[in-house]
């Protein structure tokens, strides 16, 4: 949600926020026209209630020496007082309400230096490792991951349908250590891990900035009105809602571990081989609460922990500054690593770590205190450490001409194999 001091203080900066967005503007000019109109109401209110407060403070004197006929006046002007302080708390409310409708409607503030333009107008920020050169023709990861006993993705679609999957054998084992491996990270670097809830309530879902443009991508339980989440992001947003959290030792950080779930509604014949784009998922997200002054710091130490983790797949990567248009509503910068894919013969998104700034943190009323004493909002950031996906990369990236795929030097205490061979 916008700071609406932060509004009026520079409403020129949120403008062009939306501008580099590709979003509409005019909302700017909308929200201060609203917020005038709410800072009126409040006043009409307030001054409304004092003089029925008065009047009905001198009432009790008058009434004492008045007439019947003077005191059914005094009746009938306290009945008149109070209808009107009810009419223009009524029109208090709906101008909050306008006012709050407009906010949710305006996205985050973009970062300085965060590239304008939509989806494919990001920048290249480094390229680390090389892609492999085969002296064969590679396969791509579902072959291999079918001919290794890796990946069933007939019988996924049997049992669940389209874009569903089982991880068989050492498909499976090379998954739970990738995020193995990712939680010891984590845990070296201060997170706390956590296994949350995979369905949360409405006002926990749009508290985040899930519900906005992006909404049919959420599956909803109608019946029970929860969401299944797409990134344990949201339940670690939503845990510390409604609270005033203990920042004076530093950030709080936590690791969630869970299964994630994605409608991929507008991604009707995009990616419809293999695990590169699935209805469900496993995946480790790193969440940090801090002070917004220490915002960035942490964004850039996310960041490393992302690449920490894809040297030690053995994979070559990118990483990328996401332009305005694609950072979603509630980050303000995102960064990306990609990781080569050799039959794609192009780079593919394998992580994401976004500040998020205030925003979800004013919209899920999460606090701290300053030095002061003084109730702040806090910020917020998320970064995935491990995911599904990367099998992808990882398979490909390390397949030999045989067919066999060796297993990168960090996850071989997890798997039991050096190398992966085909299953007869």
């Amino acid at each position: 949600m916008i700071d609406l001091k932060l509004l009026w203080d520079n409403p020129e900066l949120v403008r062009a926020s939306q501008r580099t967005r590709g979003e509409d503007e005019g909302l700017v000019d909308q929200l201060l026209e609203a917020d005038s109109r709410r800072r009126e109401a409040i006043a009409a209110a307030d001054s409304a209630r004092s003089e029925q407060k008065a009047f009905s403070k001198d009432m009790g004197k008058l009434m004492r020496s008045a007439s019947d006929e003077d005191k059914a006046k005094l009746r009938e002007e306290g009945k008149a007082k109070a209808e009107r302080v009810k009419e223009l708390e009524a029109e208090q409310n709906a101008a909050e309400q306008a006012v709050y409708d407009l906010q949710m409607k305006i996205s985050n503030v973009v970062e300085e230096g965060a590239p304008a333009g939509g989806e494919e107008d990001f920048v290249v920020l480094e390229h680390i490792g090389t892609p492999p050169e085969f002296d064969f023709e590679p396969k791509d990861h579902l072959e291999l991951g079918e001919s290794l006993g890796l990946i069933d993705m007939k019988r996924g679609t049997k049992v669940s349908g389209a874009r569903f999957y089982f991880l068989t054998g050492d498909g499976a084992l090379l998954q739970l250590g990738m995020l193995q491996l990712a939680v010891q990270k984590a845990m070296a670097h201060g997170f706390q891990l956590m296994i949350p809830p995979v369905l949360v309530r409405p006002d926990i879902m749009a508290g985040t900035g899930f519900l906005g443009a992006h909404a049919d991508e959420v599956y909803h339980l109608e019946e029970d009105d929860l969401y299944l989440v797409g990134t344990s992001e949201v339940a670690l947003a939503g845990y510390h809602s409604d609270e005033i959290i203990d920042l004076s030792d530093g950030p709080v950080r936590y690791a969630g571990w869970s299964s994630c779930f994605r409608r991929e509604a507008g991604s009707y014949g995009k990616d419809t081989r293999g695990i590169i784009r699935v209805h469900q998922f496993d995946k480790l997200e790193m969440f940090v609460y801090c002070k917004p002054e220490e915002a960035h710091e942490q964004h850039q130490k996310l960041l490393g922990m992302e690449k920490e983790m894809l040297a030690a797949m053995n994979v070559p990567y990118r990483v990328i500054d996401v332009a305005g248009g694609d950072l979603g509503s509630s980050a303000a910068r995102k960064f990306d690593t990609e990781a080569w894919v050799p039959t794609q013969n192009t780079y593919r998104e394998l992580t994401s770590t976004s500040n998020c700034t205030t925003f979800q943190g004013r919209r899920l009323k999460t606090r701290y205190r300053d030095e002061n004493g003084k109730p702040q909002t806090v910020a917020t950031l998320n970064g995935t450490l491990a995911t599904t996906r990367w099998l992808v990369a990882i398979l490909e990236n390390n397949q030999q001409s045989d067919g066999s795929v060796v297993v990168p030097e960090a996850l071989r205490p997890f798997v039991g194999k050096d190398v992966l061979t085909p299953v007869h």
